[in-house]
């Protein structure tokens, strides 16, 4: 018989940070040694609202004392009917009917089946360097990296990859690389997806874990046309770029182009698992019976939590707080940026900024990984992204000030001159 023995986490799991917490509050974190840090990762995006924000705490341990979970085909409660009336009026355009389930991979996964349900089309097209989610549909539709589908291969069928307009990375302005990108997107449906296969794209108005990659209008509107023009769907995957975090509430707003579906999860409920797929009612409802549905998804407290992050949201300014913070931010990072030739690249939008290292015209990985460890040894927690991990990402709460943009812009201007 074997000794009971503790569990522990899985060794699969790689902590960006020796960091261990015991509470966080505001922009702020706070480890079991009682070293405070400025926390510029707002778990990955997620406390849209600062850690422990009191009107979110609040609002859960509310809906704590009259519901827990109610799960959402068996019963109704009344979160999950105001939040989705909320979201109704957040939605762009005719947008009107939210599906919910619990993290952003789920919500992508039922973007896409529902593209393929409403049209009768088999095929999506997603963008070279996008990150849709880790489940086996969602990991089909991910090219910022390969560790998502290595070994588990053959992946799903029916996902077809377009070029996306990195500008940086072609070495070409904005303007080669959209027509580029357009040119061969329309040689991909004449050679590899006709339309009439094709149900529809999805796509990051800013590239994630891709490395912090903006689109642009030009290339964004002729996503526009092309569907219009072939009857086919577009969906935009507002997951981590959405939610006010660009500067506007929608991420795609800034390309002035109108979506068919949007899909939102991170910041949505300022840490509560909760994610949701948005529609016309007239695109909704082609999706095939059965299609939606899950045990956790539109938990009540996840709803309350989310109805108090759009009153702190609404009520507190954030949206135009992460505008004005974040091209406060963008000017420091570009100042830092003009002082070492190992920064390639400052970009994005709001609060979502990344920085990029090169060494010889290649990722530097490694140089973005000791300026990120520097940094959390002088107390600011940063996290990387990009295939070679070379982007330093920036994602502060959308609460943060400009005292501590320019607390944590310190910080990281003297991590970047000790690792030069």
């Amino acid at each position: 018989m074997t000794a009971n023995r503790p569990g522990h986490l899985s060794p699969l799991l790689k902590q960006a940070t020796r960091v261990e917490v015991e509470r966080g509050e505001g922009c702020y974190l706070y480890a079991k040694d009682g070293q405070r840090y400025l926390d510029f990762t707002a778990g990955i995006g997620v406390t849209s609202t600062g850690h422990c924000h009191p009107k979110v705490v609040a609002a859960a341990q509310e809906q704590v004392g009259k519901l827990i979970h109610g799960q959402y085909t068996t019963i109704m409660h009344q979160p999950i009917q105001d939040l989705s009336a909320r979201l109704g009026e957040k939605m762009p355009g005719d947008i009107d009917a939210v599906f919910y389930a619990s993290a952003g991979t789920e919500a992508a996964e039922s973007a896409m089946r529902l593209m393929r349900h409403a049209t009768g089309r088999p095929n999506i097209v997603v963008f070279h360097g996008g990150f849709h989610g880790r489940t086996m549909g969602s990991a089909s539709m991910t090219t910022s990296g390969t560790a998502y589908t290595a070994g588990l291969q053959p992946i799903m069928g029916g996902v077809v990859v377009a070029p996306f307009p990195n500008s940086y990375r072609y070495g070409w302005s904005e303007e080669e690389a959209t027509d580029f990108c357009l040119r061969e997107l329309d040689y991909i449906l004449q050679t590899i997806s006709a339309p009439g296969d094709t149900a529809g794209m999805l796509i990051e108005p800013i590239q994630g874990e891709g490395g912090f990659i903006p689109a642009n209008t030009r290339f964004m509107q002729g996503l526009r046309e092309r569907c219009d023009h072939h009857g086919m769907l577009l969906g935009m995957d507002e997951v981590q770029a959405g939610y006010g975090r660009s500067g506007k509430f929608w991420c795609h707003s800034h390309f002035d182009v109108q979506p068919d579906v949007v899909v939102t999860a991170k910041g949505l409920a300022s840490g509560f698992p909760l994610s949701a797929c948005a529609a016309p009612q007239a695109i909704m409802e082609k999706g095939w019976p059965g299609s939606q549905g899950g045990t956790y998804g539109g938990n009540a407290v996840a709803c309350a939590a989310a109805l108090a992050t759009l009153d702190v949201i609404e009520g507190e300014g954030l949206v135009d707080n992460a505008a004005a913070q974040g091209a406060h931010l963008g000017e420091r990072l570009n100042a830092i940026k003009d002082k070492d030739a190992g920064i390639g690249d400052v970009r994005g939008k709001g609060l979502m900024m990344g920085v990029e290292f090169t060494k010889d015209g290649k990722p530097d990985g490694d140089r973005a990984g000791a300026v990120a460890a520097a940094c959390e040894e002088h107390g600011l927690l940063l996290l990387r992204c990009g295939p070679g991990k070379q982007v330093v990402r920036f994602l502060p709460p959308l609460v943060v000030s400009r005292e501590q943009i320019d607390e944590g812009a310190d910080i990281f201007a003297k991590a970047v001159e000790a690792t030069a």
